[in-house]
Order: C-alpha cells, then sequence, then structure tokens
C-alpha cells in the first residue's frame, strides 16, 4: 500500500481497544484525517512519542476502506512545552483544538494548519499574553471562514473616521458612529491587523496591545459565537 506523509497536529485523541487510539488530526498536505494507532498505548509503542498534543508531528499513513487510515509512523517535530505550565494556556490550547475540529471538514485548507500552529505557537512564546492569541487566533478563524466583519466603513457606507467614535452591530457586521461609543479608530486599526497579520508577535509589538485587547476581545468572540460553531 501507498504511504503518505505529512505534519499533523492532533486534535483529538480517543483510547480504543486495549492499546490502540482513535486519532483526529489535522495535517498540512491532507486535511483532517482520522487514524487508527494501533498500539500506541504501549509502553514499548514507536507511535506513543509523534502524536503529541499541542506539538507538529510528523506522521505517516496508509489508507484503508473506510473511514480511518492506519498511522503507521509518528515523529514529535515541533513541541509546545510552555503551553503546559500555565491552566489557561491549557485551556485555551484545548479550546483551540476543539473550535478547529468543530469548524473544519475534511477537505480544508492549509490555512487552518497554518492558523493553528501559529495559536500553539503563540501560547509558548510565555512574553505575549494569551488574551493576544486568542484574539487573533479567532480573528484569523473568521477570516479564514469568510465571516470578516466590515473594517472600513460604517453603516450608512460612510468611511470610518478618524475622529469618529462608534460602537459594533453585530446583525449588520460594521460600526456605527456613536458620541459615546467604547470604539475608536485605535480599535478599528488593531482590529484589523488582528485579522490580517499571520503571527500574534505581530499584534503584541503594538503599542497599547493589551489595553487594545481588553477592549476588542469580546466583540471578536461574539462573532465567533453567532457564527462559527462553538
Amino acid at each position: 500500500m501507498k504511504q503518505y506523509n505529512s505534519q499533523a497536529i492532533v486534535l483529538n485523541r480517543i483510547n480504543y481497544q486495549e492499546t490502540d487510539r482513535i486519532l483526529t488530526v489535522l495535517t498540512a498536505d491532507y486535511g483532517k484525517l482520522r487514524l487508527i494507532a494501533k498500539g500506541s498505548r504501549s509502553m514499548k509503542s514507536k507511535l506513543a512519542g509523534g502524536i503529541e498534543l499541542f506539538a507538529i508531528n510528523d506522521i505517516g499513513f496508509i489508507r484503508g476502506r473506510g473511514d480511518i487510515a492506519t498511522l503507521i509512523s509518528g515523529r514529535l517535530k515541533t513541541n509546545y512545552p510552555n503551553i503546559l505550565t500555565n491552566i489557561k494556556l491549557v485551556q485555551l490550547g484545548y479550546e483551540f483544538l476543539k473550535i478547529i475540529d468543530r469548524n473544519t471538514e475534511d477537505r480544508v485548507e492549509i490555512e487552518y494548519f497554518n492558523l493553528l500552529s501559529g495559536a500553539l505557537s503563540g501560547l509558548n512564546n510565555l512574553k505575549i499574553p494569551a488574551d493576544i492569541t486568542n484574539l487573533w487566533f479567532l480573528s484569523r478563524l473568521i477570516a479564514i471562514s469568510g465571516h470578516m466583519p466590515n473594517l472600513i466603513s460604517d453603516t450608512t457606507g460612510a468611511d470610518l473616521i478618524i475622529t469618529g467614535k462608534y460602537r459594533f452591530d453585530g446583525d449588520a457586521m460594521a460600526f456605527i458612529k456613536q458620541p459615546d461609543g467604547i470604539y475608536d479608530a485605535n480599535h478599528i486599526k488593531f482590529l484589523r491587523l488582528s485579522f490580517s497579520v499571520q503571527h500574534p508577535s505581530l499584534l503584541y509589538r503594538v503599542g497599547e496591545s493589551q489595553k487594545l485587547t481588553a477592549t476588542v476581545l469580546p466583540l471578536v468572540r461574539d462573532i465567533r459565537l453567532n457564527y462559527l460553531y462553538s
């Protein structure tokens, strides 16, 4: 049988029979796969080290007649051990895995793999506040999924202005000018970056990034809850 090779991130692991596991993985080359890792729960298994959570693994697999392929090789490529040092990071990491699993079909673009690997890398970098990585992950997921808010003009079609104050209309997915609104030009510029940059470290470099994140993260969370699976 032909062997297929790719980088993979484990989204879910389920114990099966006495020593096996059923894995759901997101790969760089073949989308989302379900694999059986035979004997991987055995102490002598050569597969165990290559199916770690919060890591990028090099895997080899063969396809069978059904929906579940067979994992035949696994090797740890990039580990993100710092995630395990903090309960908030662990919880966010599991949430990222769950959200990606819930919002992807089997035939999924590589952007989702890049998004998840970037998010794990961000959580692993203890200099970057977890909320900034969370904001970046949710924003990029919304953008990739095709649910971008309007960050150019308000609900009337007028350009968003530097001196304006705004509130956000979730139904229109756009800002409405309002004198006592909590969003201003700095928030909107920061949102534009969060939806477009390729790694959370680039958001962290922005001045007052933590303060800006505290204001806009609830907005992005609401968009995700309204348009994507939890």
